[in-house]
């Protein structure tokens, strides 16, 4: 009888994982840094600013990686230093903004954490830019 789910992986398969993850990722964020960024005049004066560098800087700061960063990974070009300003965005989100709670409010900034922590390990896969690129 033959196996319907095999222990075994190839890289390909990896590779497959990796593309719906940034994918998922890319797409997903780039809707929160989206709407951060056509809604900056309005949030500005308002948006947390957890290391006293001011409300402004700090919204451009999240607009950075939550929009452009998340363009990087979605297209697989720099995935990996594209991942560090998500995470750290993602690591404010849920423990500043959200106080910790991973399971309620911060549920999507804990998946966001994560997956792109995952990425970052396993990196943007075959089919990637970055791997088009030659990189």
């Amino acid at each position: 009888m033959k196996r319907l789910l095999s222990i075994k992986y190839s890289d390909n398969s990896i590779s497959l994982g990796a593309l719906l993850l940034r994918l998922a990722i890319g797409a997903l964020l780039m809707t929160h840094g989206y709407h951060k960024l056509v809604n900056f005049a309005s949030l500005s004066s308002k948006f947390a600013d957890p290391l006293h560098i001011g409300s402004a800087l700090t919204l451009g700061l999240a607009i950075f990686a939550e929009f452009f960063c998340a363009i990087f990974v979605l297209l697989g070009l720099f995935t990996r230093l594209a991942c560090i300003p998500i995470i750290i965005t993602m690591a404010f989100a849920v423990f500043y903004a959200h106080k910790g709670d991973f399971f309620n409010t911060g549920e999507k900034a804990t998946l966001f954490l994560l997956s792109s922590i995952a990425l970052l390990f396993i990196g943007p896969g075959k089919v990637s830019a970055d791997k088009f690129a030659g990189k």
